[in-house]
Order: C-alpha cells, then sequence, then structure tokens
C-alpha cells in the first residue's frame, strides 16, 4: 500500500474511527483480573493514540509531499547503483557527445495534483554517468504540441525539493504547473519544459547535490544524466542557455551551487530560502566535513572562481532565513555574474510551503526575462504576492538589483 496513496488514507481514517469507538463501547466491559483489564484499557488508549498521529502524519506529508514511497520514510532505499570517482567536472573522463542517446520511455504520474494541467509524466531513468538511479517527472508546456511551435525547442528549468523531500512536491504542493499554464497560455511566462529529478539519493541523508566518491554522484546525476535525457528525449534548447534550475530550502541551495560550480550547464539558478553552509542540514553529507563544507560552498566557488561565471541567481528569503547568505553571494558576484536578492517580510510566512508558493510566479517571470535575453540592469524587480498564511503582509521587496557589491551593501 503506498505511502501516499488514497487507499492507506482512507485505512487510517477508519482505524482511527475505530480506535475511538472502542473504548467508549468496551471500557466498561472488558472483563478478567484486574491486571488484564488495566492492560486492555491502556492497549486501546495507545492504539487511538498511534493511530491519530499516523493521520496527522500522512496528512502533513501528504500536503508537504517529504517523503515519497516507504523506502524514503525508513531510510531503506538506496538508489545508488555505484559511485566511482568523476573527476573535477563530474564526467569521469567521458566524452558525452560519443555516449548513446538516451531513450525514455515516459507514463503518467500519479498523486496529488499529478493529473493536473495536463498531467505529469514520470520516467525511472539510470545515470549512465552518475551511477544513480531514481524518477524523472516532466511536464510540457501548452505550447509543446501546437502545429505553429513544431519546430521550436524550449527553455527548461530543473526544480529540486528541500530535504526531506519529493521529486512530486513541486507539482504536488507547489502547483507550478498549475500556476504556470495560464501565464504561459497568455504569453507572460515563457513556455518552459518543468523537470523534476529525484534528490533523495541515499538513505537518512542529504547529498547537497555532490560528488562524493565512494557514496553518491549527485551533482553528476542533476547536472549531467538527467539534463542529457531531457535533451534527448524533448524538444528543448541546449545547455547552458535556456537552461535553469530552481529550488527551496535545501533544493534551494543546490540550485545555487549547481549554476556556480556548472555555468556551462545552466544559465540561471533560482533559491528560495536557501543557505550557503552546507552544514544548515545537519543530515548533510557535506556538512560533516570541514574541507567538504568549504568545497560545497556556493559563496566560496564564487569567490575562488578562476572568472567570474556567467549566469543569473534569483535569491529569496526572511532575515535569518536565506536573506543574509544571497546578500552575501550578491556582494561576491562581479560582472558577468549577475544576483538578483528578494527580502521577504517577516509575517509572509515560515521556512514552509506556505512561504514559497507566492514566490512560484515571480520567479517566473524573472526567468522568463533572462532566458529571453531581455534583462536589463533596471528593469522593476518581482515582487512576492502575500500567500495564504500571510494576510495583510506587505510584498518582499528587492534587496539587491544588481551584481555589483556596492548596490548590494547599500541594502544592509
Amino acid at each position: 500500500m503506498s505511502l501516499t496513496g488514497t487507499p492507506f488514507l482512507c485505512t487510517l481514517a477508519v482505524l482511527c474511527v475505530l480506535a475511538l469507538g472502542l473504548p467508549l463501547v468496551l471500557w466498561s466491559r472488558v472483563r478478567g483480573p484486574r491486571a488484564v483489564r488495566a492492560l486492555a484499557r491502556v492497549f486501546m488508549l495507545l492504539f487511538a493514540q498511534l493511530t491519530a498521529v499516523a493521520l496527522v502524519f500522512t496528512l502533513v506529508n501528504n500536503a508537504n509531499q517529504l517523503y515519497d514511497d516507504w523506502g524514503d520514510l525508513l531510510g531503506t532505499a538506496d538508489h545508488v547503483e555505484h559511485a566511482a570517482d568523476l573527476g573535477a567536472d563530474g564526467t569521469g573522463g567521458m566524452s558525452l557527445e560519443r555516449l548513446p542517446r538516451v531513450r525514455q520511455t515516459f507514463g503518467p504520474a500519479r498523486g496529488p495534483g499529478m493529473r493536473a494541467a495536463g498531467g505529469v509524466q514520470v520516467t525511472k531513468l539510470e545515470g549512465r554517468v552518475s551511477g544513480v538511479r531514481g524518477e524523472v517527472y516532466v511536464w510540457l508546456p501548452p505550447q509543446y504540441d501546437d502545429p505553429a511551435w513544431r519546430g521550436h525547442r524550449f527553455p527548461v528549468v530543473e526544480m529540486l525539493p528541500g530535504h526531506p523531500g519529493s521529486a512530486k512536491a513541486w507539482f504536488g504542493t507547489l502547483d507550478v504547473h498549475e500556476q504556470m499554464l495560464p501565464l504561459m497560455r497568455s504569453g507572460r511566462i515563457a513556455p518552459f519544459v518543468l523537470v523534476s529529478p529525484r534528490t533523495t539519493l541515499v538513505p537518512g541523508a542529504d547529498t547537497g547535490c555532490a560528488n562524493l566518491p565512494g557514496k553518491v554522484n549527485a551533482d553528476s546525476w542533476l547536472s549531467v544524466d538527467v539534463p542529457r535525457m531531457v535533451m534527448d528525449n524533448f524538444r528543448v534548447q541546449r545547455a547552458p542557455q535556456g537552461w535553469a534550475v530552481a529550488g527551496y530550502s535545501a533544493g534551494g541551495h543546490c540550485a545555487t551551487k549547481l549554476a556556480v560550480a556548472h555555468p556551462d550547464r545552466y544559465r540561471a539558478a533560482v533559491s528560495l530560502s536557501g543557505y550557503n553552509d552546507p552544514a544548515a542540514e545537519r543530515t548533510s553529507l557535506t556538512g560533516r566535513d570541514p574541507a567538504l563544507r568549504t568545497a560545497h560552498n556556493p559563496l566560496t566557488l564564487l569567490r575562488e572562481a578562476v572568472a567570474p561565471p556567467r549566469i543569473s541567481l534569483y535569491l529569496s528569503g526572511q532575515r535569518g532565513d536565506g536573506y543574509e547568505d544571497a546578500l552575501a553571494l550578491g556582494r561576491a558576484a562581479k560582472p558577468p555574474t549577475s544576483v538578483q536578492v528578494v527580502k521577504l517580510p517577516r509575517n509572509a510566512g515560515g521556512h514552509t510551503m506556505a512561504l514559497w508558493r507566492p514566490q512560484v510566479v515571480p520567479a517566473f517571470r524573472w526567468l522568463t526575462e533572462e532566458l529571453d535575453g531581455q534583462r536589463t540592469v533596471s528593469h522593476r524587480p518581482p515582487v512576492t504576492p502575500p500567500g495564504p498564511s500571510s494576510a495583510g503582509a506587505r510584498p518582499g521587496a528587492p534587496a539587491s538589483g544588481s551584481a555589483s557589491p556596492a548596490a548590494a551593501a547599500r541594502t544592509r
């Protein structure tokens, strides 16, 4: 029975009703010695509490898409076949152009929200370079099958969840495809192909989207295997032009790091409440070792880059939750690196989906300008509308509209 399926949820609901009714019906009817009666009544109370806790957990999990299946929840799933040392570029010296094309079969994705807005597709991918195997979800814009767009190659946004987090979360909780569909139809947002790969690869740990020989090659999975599969199966632009990566929380950290480390694979990145230091996530594999913390900190990567990467970053956060880290990246950036920092008000919500859902549209408006080559330093910055949990909140104001350290410093 699926962890996120309707049958499991209904079963728990029935058990909760049964657990509530048992004490009402049987409490005074229990027979036997005093110890037996006491034990039976304790069992009924524990049964009622456990079923209630399980139902609440399932509702929360379904609403936030934290754990996709039992393997993720129990820490028994392992999606790493092998983790060879792939070197600095994450390819292991392979000539990617010479590899056979990756042909995948896609089917309709199941779960909350997955059938909305034309439906989401899913495939099981075995990464030839990374040694990782996992699901990849893909949503195609309304123009994709339009005969008038037959020869058009579409831009791509690769979307990463937080930790713990399901690859379905962008669709099932943030409703990205439902929010984008009318805006793409009207031409207000570019028709992006949306891709969400599995990021929970190692039991009980956050990979930090890093290549760690002997453990996992998460970087190569996300920046090599998944993009190559998408380019081989869909009518999309070649990387890096037209390719962006976006994430929230731990996924925001990954999005920034991947873009800074691989400007040859991504042109832009969006980070919602992300962070720089991997140790901000207590289960991060890269946060447990001082050397790895430094090597996988996007701020360090940006400062120590041989040449400033030609990328654009959209970074949003509240004070104490991503905002200061975003400012630090803005101060470190030098042209052609561009950094847009958006400060969110404290009353816009906490570190939850309620905070990030209203930021989806502004972020994609920004991506439309960046990937269409229409960026101007003086353009009006995106505004984050208040979410359902932030009634009365004022829209988030930009903290920095350029990559200039001086401009960033003026906002402090």
